[in-house]
Parts: C-alpha cells; sequence; structure tokens
C-alpha cells in the first residue's frame, strides 16, 4: 500500500472509531483537569457534551452501510451507529441526573463523569466488536469502571459490599468467558467472528471443542444481562450503588453485552446448528422471565424491586434472539432502545425521591405514600415508566415487547410468547403498587422522615425525567416515531432500502 492510501485508511478507521476515541480522549482530559482543579462542575458539561457530539456523529452513519474499522476489530456505522446512541443517550441521562444526586450525597467527585466515559467508551467497543479479543477488552474496560462507580460511597458499607460482590462475581464470570475465547479459537483458527462458521466448518472434527467454547462464552454475556441463574449479583449491586449510576448500569451495560450477543449470534455463528443454542437461550429466556417477575413480587424495597424488574426484561430480550432471524435480531436491539428511557426514568425518579441518606438501600415502597401528590411531576412521569415497563399500550414498552415477541412467534417458539406474556401480567402488580403507594395510600401513612422531607426537584433534573416519558408516550401515538427505528433495523439485519 502506498503512502496515499495509507492515509486514506487511516482517515476511514478514525472515522470508523470516533465515538470510541473521543470518549477516551474526554475521560483522560477529566482526569487531567481533576488533577490541576479538583471536582470542578465544569467537568460534568464536559462529559455531557462529550455524549451529545458523539450522539450526532453517530446519527450521520444511521443510512451508511455496515462496515468495519481498525483492521476488522470493530464495526462501524448502521447497526452499530444505533446501538452507539442507545448508549450515549444512557449516559447523557445519568451524568444529568447524577450531578445534583452526588452533590445531594457529597459525592460530587470529578473522578466519576470519567469513569462513566471510560464506561461508555467499554461498552462502545462491546457493542460494536467484530473479534473476540475486542469483544473481551470492551467488556474489561466496561466492567472496571462499574466496579469503581458502584462502591463511590465507602460510608456504611453498603457500597463496599456491593462492589466487592460485583468484582468476585464479574472475574468468575471473565474466567469462563476466557476460557471460551481460547476453545472457539482452538476450534476455529479465528478470533473474527464472521470467520467463526467458516473455521468450524474447516475443522469439523473439532465439534466437542467449539460448542464447549460457544457455552462457556455464553456464561459470560449472561451474567453481564442478568439472566438466570446467574443474575444473584444484581440486586445486592443495585441495591447498594448510587441510585443515577445503578440507572445506568441497569441499561448501558445490559443493552452493550446484549448488542454484542447479537453480533455474535448473526455474524459468528449464524445458522450453524441454530437449533443447539436456540433450544439453551429457550430455557435461560424461560427461566429468566418466570424468575425474575417471581423474585420482584415479594420484594419492598425499591430498588431491589427493579433490579428483578431488570432481570426478567433480559428474558424478554433472550425471547427476540431464541428465533434466530434478522427480525428477532432487530426487535431485541428495538426493545433495548425503549428500555434505556423506562429504565433510566423510573431509577431518575426514585433517585429524587431517596431519604434514607443510604442511597435508597433502606427505603420501602410504602414509604413514599402519597408522595405523588406532593410532587405530581414526579407521579406523572413515575405513572409513564410504571405502565411502560408492564407493556401497557399505548406507550412505548408494549411496542417493545411486540418487537420481541413477534419473530418467537414466527420461528415457532409461541409457547415461550406465552410464558412471556404471562410473566408480563404479572409484573403489573408490582408496578402498579407503586403507583398504589404514590397516589391511593394517603400522605399521613408514610414515614415520619418522608413527611419532613422537602424532595427538591431540579429543573434539569425534571425536563430529562420529561424528555424519557414523552419519548415512551410518542411511541405510542406517533406511528412514525414508533416505526422508523425498526424499519432500519430491519434493513440492517435482512438488507434492502428503507
Amino acid at each position: 500500500m502506498d503512502l496515499a492510501g495509507a492515509y486514506e485508511g487511516i482517515l476511514f478507521d478514525v472515522a470508523g472509531g470516533f465515538t470510541l476515541l473521543l470518549l477516551m480522549t474526554a475521560g483522560v482530559v477529566c482526569i487531567v483537569w481533576d488533577i490541576f482543579s479538583n471536582d470542578d462542575p465544569v467537568l460534568p458539561v464536559l462529559a455531557a457534551m462529550t455524549c451529545v457530539v458523539a450522539a450526532g456523529w453517530e446519527v450521520r452513519g444511521l443510512d451508511a452501510g455496515s462496515s468495519t474499522a481498525f483492521y476488522d476489530l470493530i464495526r462501524a456505522y448502521g447497526l452499530t451507529s444505533y446501538i452507539n446512541i442507545t448508549l450515549l443517550i444512557s449516559a447523557l441521562v445519568s451524568i444529568v441526573l447524577s450531578v445534583p444526586y452526588l452533590n445531594r450525597i457529597r459525592r460530587g467527585y470529578g473522578e466519576v463523569y470519567a469513569l462513566i466515559l471510560f464506561a461508555t467508551a467499554g461498552a462502545v467497543m462491546l457493542a460494536s466488536a467484530n473479534s473476540l479479543v475486542t469483544v473481551f477488552v470492551g467488556l474489561e474496560t466496561m466492567s472496571i469502571a462499574l466496579y469503581i462507580l458502584v462502591g463511590l460511597v465507602r460510608q456504611g458499607g453498603g457500597g463496599i459490599e456491593s462492589a466487592l460482590k460485583y468484582f468476585l462475581l464479574g472475574a468468575f464470570s471473565t474466567g469462563f468467558f476466557l476460557y471460551g475465547i481460547a476453545l472457539l479459537y482452538g476450534a476455529t483458527g479465528t478470533m473474527i467472528l464472521p470467520d467463526l462458521a467458516a473455521g468450524f466448518e474447516a475443522r469439523g472434527s473439532m465439534m466437542l471443542l467449539f460448542w464447549a467454547g460457544v457455552a462457556l462464552f455464553l456464561v459470560g454475556f449472561l451474567f453481564k444481562v442478568s439472566a438466570v441463574p446467574f443474575h444473584m449479583w444484581t440486586p445486592d449491586v443495585y441495591q447498594g450503588a448510587p441510585t443515577p449510576l445503578t440507572g445506568y448500569m441497569s441499561t448501558a451495560s445490559k443493552a452493550a453485552a446484549f448488542a454484542a450477543l447479537i453480533l455474535v449470534l448473526y455474524y459468528g455463528l449464524g445458522d450453524l446448528a441454530a437449533t443447539k443454542w436456540q433450544t439453551a437461550l429457550a430455557v435461560v429466556a424461560l427461566v429468566t422471565m418466570v424468575g425474575g417477575n417471581i423474585f420482584a413480587l415479594v420484594q419492598n424495597n425499591v430498588k431491589r424491586m427493579l433490579a428483578y424488574s431488570s432481570v426478567a426484561h433480559a428474558g424478554y430480550v433472550l425471547v427476540a434472539l431464541v428465533a434466530g432471524t434478522g427480525e428477532g435480531y432487530a426487535g431485541a436491539a428495538y426493545y433495548l432502545l425503549i428500555y434505556s428511557f423506562m429504565n433510566l426514568g423510573a431509577f431518575g425518579v426514585m433517585a429524587l425521591l431517596e431519604w434514607d441518606q443510604k442511597e435508597g438501600s433502606e427505603q420501602t415502597i410504602d414509604s413514599l405514600s402519597g408522595v405523588g401528590l406532593r410532587k405530581p411531576i414526579l407521579g406523572v412521569v413515575m405513572t409513564v415508566f410504571m405502565f411502560s415497563l408492564i407493556g401497557f399500550p399505548p406507550f412505548g414498552g408494549f411496542f417493545g415487547k411486540i418487537a420481541v415477541f413477534a419473530p418467537a412467534i414466527e420461528a415457532g417458539f409461541t409457547w415461550l410468547v406465552i410464558v412471556g406474556v404471562l410473566a408480563s401480567a404479572l409484573s403489573g402488580y408490582y408496578y402498579l403498587r407503586v403507583l398504589y403507594v404514590f397516589w391511593m395510600r394517603p400522605q399521613s401513612w408514610s414515614a415520619p422522615q418522608v413527611q419532613a422531607h422537602k424532595f427538591p426537584v431540579p429543573s434539569l433534573s425534571a425536563a430529562v425525567l420529561v424528555a424519557c416519558a414523552v419519548v415512551l408516550t410518542v411511541i405510542g401515538f406517533v406511528p412514525v416515531v414508533r416505526d422508523l427505528p425498526m424499519v432500519y433495523f430491519d434493513v440492517a439485519f435482512t438488507g434492502g432500502t428503507p
């Protein structure tokens, strides 16, 4: 290659990985800036503007065909741009909600925003991976930053306990993940996802080695998405972490892990003995949907309830993946976008209604009796989030569930969809219980600390929560807004022109 060709290749790689490079650079700038100006209030503004600029860059790549960059290590444009926008929205909303919250609990450290940027960079690398190596590097970059964020509050022991559990179980799952990568490489002779199937067919005698690698590889993914029985860390970690950061962890990390899993299934395995991994994922999806909702029913702590709720929603996304079709992968990607608005909003409301001074770890649902009447803005948006999480029409969650269930029915997994629908109906009990406590129980029944608490609502936080609620509502009432993302997702997996 001549110098001119090399120069063009560098420009193409930089353009394809611009979001990743921008996030890493901004994270380093935040760290250095914080050294010379400790906890400068400019740092969250810088982090938020980085997310806005990166999202704007990804928008321009939505219509472009999917391609690879950096010697086929990452994918760029098309579907990758959609997932990156989802991750950047999660980061932006979390930064905005974290500023008043962390200042209130006197943990407004400048390093927090650098860690969010690094975690988002890892999530972007994970969601755009085209190589097993890139998957691992992205996963660990994201996870290490999240370990630190979970243990941000060191007083009281709750945050330290949560971070330690997350770290130990995360390291344990990483062992499975790495062993799976080693077996896959031994069975196929390649680390590039699109070459896995060809490598397997060329070495047909290593079938046992290949499927053992796939199984161990999936265990690492299932841990990150909180699928049963790999969910045991989720309620404790969510309960002890700062609430806005819990919202970020429940959306960005889950979306990135699922996006990487989609890439592995679509590009890596394809139609290669699909019935083998479909059956395994169907069983995991079944127990995840049922187990997550049953465990959530008995929770009296809001954050633990939302934690088990996130487990159940991981099961819904797995239903779409079980279909093994382009429409199923498109439905999963669409649901992750809707889920981000729902869960970020729910955790954002609970962050503003937190009164126990222990990151909500001891705050019960019943203690917030009548709070919807005291803070009607929070009550109304929480109503939208709860109905959407149930999947109640016409809110966004309803159409998200259609997107994940319909492909499974077409693929012959009607029985699994029936279980999913029944599980969604079961979830109505604990979601509607929140609204009942908010609106229908007298304020005199709330805890004395709640009656004395002012619950200030910063205007910027309120604006972000209202925006999330409006998006979920508009999706239901404006068909163009609802259908356009699904059209492009279908194009990404099935080809054609939107």
